[in-house]
């Protein structure tokens, strides 16, 4: 992040700071007396124990290798023998550029294949068929039912996490301790750390003493264990351990657990990243509800809603974990003992009379169980247990007993508990029933199901399986996009509040630079005061952990939040960029040791100010001028968080054009400046500069720049030469001092690598010729969408999008010896325009990967009523082959292949982009974006990539949110495209299942992103 600050120059040199110190001869302490005189043997064996020490570690390893490892017979079960495993093929890694293959046993895009997606009436289960049963499924293993009470408690949703804590969560788990404790048969799961955290803080010790107790006897299992239940769609993998390291270390530091079962029921949609994410930390079960309604009733028909979820670039299988996959529509208690709601729902005791709940909407309400009922209630129940548990393979069933907000009153929970515990006793006291049904955990249902796996053999005869439990598939792919019923597919929230989608990847970025930060403030500075610094500030980086940790929430990054409920996760994200920037502004004062004396930097304000800053939460960051007097000088610092030197040019703001620019050297560098653009159509420019230069800063340090006024030692910036063309009655007023002319027929900028053409009419890109010779079509249009019962999680669009853009139009080029840029105010056949857009080439030097990147920035505003039910898009039309094939990340963590399926409609072809999506041909050409912020990206025609923007949206989707998303900001997407030739040609990405994985230029460029680079330092 660049820091400035006012100072006379010249300065004292400030040289690139690396991550560690150097070596500091220490002074050697006086000789007190000559010491005894060592017999040699003992005297050999002191000055070489560190090797001595090395061979005998090394002869004890070689010697634990032979005795242990040497190969031998493997088991039976690892054999292909009856009641085990066939031996799995694992396919060579290639070096095509698609990821090393597994074998599994099913993938998703199979499923799609295979699936016809007629949503055809089941009946009683809509989504299913007619469930039915012989009766002898139980004789030879009886049925065993965990019944799981839970309650869901969104961090945010209708109301923000601090008013749900005071008007339910806080009550719910004050019953959760007073109900359990009254009899040792019930049972109970928590999922949110950040309502368990503000409850321990508020608890009595009584209360606490309790609770652990039963933490400690098993009737309460912590599941999942992170801050929040994330989104799995939005969410960046950085973000995502984030918050499952958060409530993972409170709850291991506060109770000394460490959970290895999840328990994710709500977020839209699933990702395998997540999987791999929870196996490396050690957990070993998982559990997921929102899939796709036909690819449940796919896994249903052939029992494989229980499988093994592999990473389809994992050879090896180590990533394998175990997933249980709930059969029906929701989680709530209709739709999870078994396929017909209307009977699951008279057994949902919470709707009786005299809670606030609604009543069964099929009319058959629930009745208090009595000695005259039991039998023939016990035996309805049981007989929903026993069509479900035929879904399945073996004889454990899982039966979830919850839903949103449960169990706040203890009433409620004595209504569910007694009348199920009734229940419970008439069906375990009648041996002839086959069943054992009984309140249960997580890990209670998972060990049982484990150590029946172990008995009984489950596996068919081409099954591949896994190693870690036989019995059970292995599958690969992830769950997008999800759809819960019709054509009702919810991609819309891959671009819902996008503004806040970005700020959320800033947080990210500058909390990581931060952390970086410490560590070197921690390790270089040995003064008092900079170790106060850090120690000092660790509360407001737990506190700015955990606001990112929240905002994962899947109703927070997803933008599927009430309008207050956004406004509360902005704000805090805001509060804590601003504590981050604060600290890191400090810190290099600290690592510089610019302060002199006895400042305290812990308790005073920094002489440095960050660059950008952002004015409040919902704001876009705002570039800090930079004002330099006559014979003054500004210091510029920037601090590089990553591994790697970075050699880039950046852009801070100026107030006058006739400025210098120094290294650390005081050595002049080239430098440009040109005129500080806006979106307003009637005045473009801002009346300040955009100053231009490159810089060199090594990996994990800090360097500084100076920017000076007059300095006879130095050449000013050079000025940009400025080129316009406009259909507008008045001409563009030309700002001083530069020089204006009118361009002519062709619209083009060019840098040592590629030359980009532009339409003349709308300033959108036409073409990309590259030096080497080949040409690539690249046809961008801008258009939207109309839809009718889009909202904040659905996407139903009217119709394909309709072109915005018109002829006439502003375009001006601005071209200098680092930057060329070409801006463009478009007209549209909307009142006011709702985008602007700049493209710009970068001649930052040899070895630079920015040179490569074709920068892509669009101001978009959508914050009017004009654009209400519209949705905005870019399309990229390309010559690149694709077949409608394309590849997008799954959290910026691997790649996922995406195929257009004619059979379902636009909208579930739309899948999420948290980082990247791209296109290729069979001869290797490959078209990718990079983007800042979440998005959503579709391929519905050959040789397109298209991309959502931002989405305004009038109606509710009647998906419980109860509003629209009106309230959009004005905000700047940034792309960073990059054109590859004879990227892993030998793999055709038509006939090729597997993901390609993006080059390494693709992983620099996507890295070298400006926001990381200005965010971060």
């Amino acid at each position: 992040m660049p820091f400035s600050s006012y100072r006379r120059w010249p300065f004292p040199r400030h040289q690139p700071l690396p991550l560690l110190p150097s070596s500091v001869k220490q002074k050697l302490s006086p000789r007190l007396r000559k010491p005894r005189r060592t017999p040699p043997l003992i005297s050999y064996l002191l000055n070489n124990l560190t090797v001595l020490a090395v061979i005998i570690a090394l002869l004890f390893f070689f010697f634990t290798l032979f005795l242990f490892v040497s190969p031998s017979p493997r088991s039976s079960r690892a054999l292909g023998t009856p009641g085990s495993y066939r031996t799995r093929s694992v396919k060579q890694r290639n070096l095509n550029g698609s990821v090393s293959a597994a074998s599994f046993d099913i993938t998703t895009k199979e499923l799609y294949d295979k699936i016809d997606f007629k949503d055809e009436d089941g009946g009683a289960w809509k989504q299913g068929w007619n469930v039915t049963y012989q009766g002898n499924e139980w004789d030879g293993e009886r049925l065993k039912v965990f019944v799981v009470p839970h309650s869901h408690n969104d961090p945010g949703w209708k109301l923000t996490i601090e008013e749900y804590y005071e008007t339910q969560s806080r009550q719910i788990l004050d019953t959760i301790v007073e109900s359990l404790s009254q009899d040792t048969r019930r049972k109970f799961i928590w999922e949110e750390m950040s309502y368990l955290e503000r409850w321990w803080r508020d608890a009595s010790e009584s209360r606490r003493e309790s609770f652990t107790n039963l933490l400690k006897n098993g009737q309460l299992e912590i599941v999942g264990g992170g801050w929040v239940m994330n989104d799995e769609a939005n969410s960046h993998y950085y973000a995502i351990i984030e918050q499952m390291m958060e409530g993972n270390m409170w709850l291991n530091d506060t109770f000394g657990i460490i959970p290895k079962n999840s328990w994710s029921i709500d977020p839209f949609g699933y990702s395998p990243t997540m999987a791999y994410i929870l196996r490396r930390m050690g957990f070993e079960n998982m559990l997921i509800q929102r899939t796709h309604y036909e690819l449940k009733k796919e896994l249903a028909r052939h029992k494989n809603l229980e499988y093994i979820w592999r990473q389809s670039w994992d050879a090896e299988d180590s990533t394998d974990i175990l997933v249980h996959m709930m059969p029906f529509y929701f989680y709530d208690i209709p739709h999870t003992c078994g396929p017909d709601p209307a009977i699951c729902c008279q057994f949902d005791f919470a709707r009786t009379q005299g809670f606030s709940y609604e009543m069964c909407p099929w009319r058959q309400n629930p009745v208090e169980t009595i000695p005259e009922n039991v039998e023939e209630r016990a035996l309805l129940l049981l007989d929903q247990y026993r069509k479900k548990s035929t879904l399945y393979r073996t004889n454990t069933l899982l039966v979830p007993l919850g839903d949103d907000f449960r169990y706040v009153t203890v009433n409620e929970a004595e209504a569910q508990f007694r009348n199920y515990q009734l229940l419970f006793d008439y069906i375990n006291s009648n041996p002839s029933l086959n069943a054992e049904v009984k309140f249960g955990t997580l890990d209670d249902y998972f060990s049982t199901l484990r150590e029946e796996a172990d008995r009984i053999n489950y596996s068919r005869p081409d099954e591949r399986g896994s190693a870690i439990i036989r019995g059970f598939p292995s599958l690969a792919g992830d769950f997008f996009t999800y759809a819960d019923r019709e054509d009702d597919y919810w991609s819309g929230y891959y671009v819902s509040r996008p503004f806040f989608k970005a700020v959320d990847r800033v947080l990210e970025s500058t909390l990581r630079a931060t952390e970086m930060m410490m560590s070197l403030l921690l390790a270089y500075c040995r003064k008092a005061q900079c170790e106060k610094l850090p120690l000092g500030f660790s509360y407001k980086l737990t506190a700015a952990r955990r606001n990112l940790a929240l905002f994962q929430h899947h109703d927070g990054v997803t933008g599927t939040a009430k309008d207050h409920v956004v406004q509360d996760y902005g704000l805090r994200m805001h509060t804590s960029l601003r504590d981050l920037e604060i600290f890191m502004s400090k810190g290099i004062e600290a690592l510089l040791g610019v302060r002199h004396g006895h400042d305290k930097l812990d308790q005073t304000p920094s002489q440095f100010e960050s660059e950008p800053v952002r004015s409040k939460y919902d704001a876009q960051p705002i570039h800090k001028v930079i004002g330099v007097a006559e014979g003054t000088a500004r210091s510029v610092f920037f601090f590089n968080p990553l591994e790697q030197t970075r050699e880039e040019v950046v852009m801070v703001i100026v107030d006058k054009p006739n400025v210098n620019v120094f290294n650390s050297n005081w050595t002049c560098i080239q430098s440009q400046v040109s005129p500080e653009l806006r979106h307003q159509k009637s005045q473009i420019f801002t009346g300040r500069h955009r100053l231009h230069f490159k810089v060199s800063v090594p990996a994990m340090g800090v360097q500084t720049y100076y920017v000076t006024g007059g300095s006879s030692k130095c050449a000013n910036a050079q000025s940009a030469k400025l080129k316009y063309l406009t259909n507008s009655s008045s001409a563009v007023s030309c700002p001083v001092p530069y020089v204006c002319t009118e361009m002519g027929e062709t619209v083009e900028i060019k840098n040592g690598h590629q030359l980009l053409t532009f339409d003349t009419q709308s300033g959108l890109l036409k073409r990309i010729s590259h030096i080497n010779g080949f040409e690539t079509v690249v046809e961008e249009r801008i258009g939207m969408y109309s839809s009718f019962g889009s909202g904040a999680y659905l996407f139903k669009p009217t119709g394909e999008a309709e072109p915005i853009i018109q002829p006439g139009r502003t375009i001006l080029i601005s071209e200098g010896p680092l930057m060329q840029e070409i801006y463009s105010y478009p007209e549209t056949r909307l009142v006011n325009s709702p985008i602007s857009h700049s493209t710009r080439l970068y001649n930052s030097g040899a070895g630079s990967i920015q040179e490569f990147v074709i920068e892509k920035e669009y101001h978009v505003e959508l914050t009017g009523p004009e654009y209400n039910d519209k949705e905005l898009i870019v399309q990229f039309q390309t010559d690149v082959h694709n077949n409608r094939t394309f590849y997008s990340d799954l959290n910026g963590f691997q790649m996922s292949r995406r195929e257009y399926y004619d059979k379902i409609p636009l909208q579930g072809n739309y899948y999420p982009m948290p980082s990247q999506a791209f296109i290729q041909g069979s001869n290797g050409r490959r078209f990718s974006v990079h983007t800042r912020q979440s998005l959503g990206a579709a391929s519905h025609k050959d040789g397109l990539l298209e991309i959502m923007l931002d989405r305004r949206l009038s109606q509710d989707d009647n998906r419980g949110l109860g509003q629209g998303v009106m309230d959009n900001h004005a905000m700047n997407v940034v792309f960073h495209i990059l054109i590859e030739s004879n990227t892993s040609a030998t793999s055709s990405p038509v006939t090729n299942p597997l993901p390609l994985v993006p080059s390494f230029l693709s992983h620099r460029a996507g890295s070298s992103a400006p926001e990381i680079f200005s965010t971060e330092w």
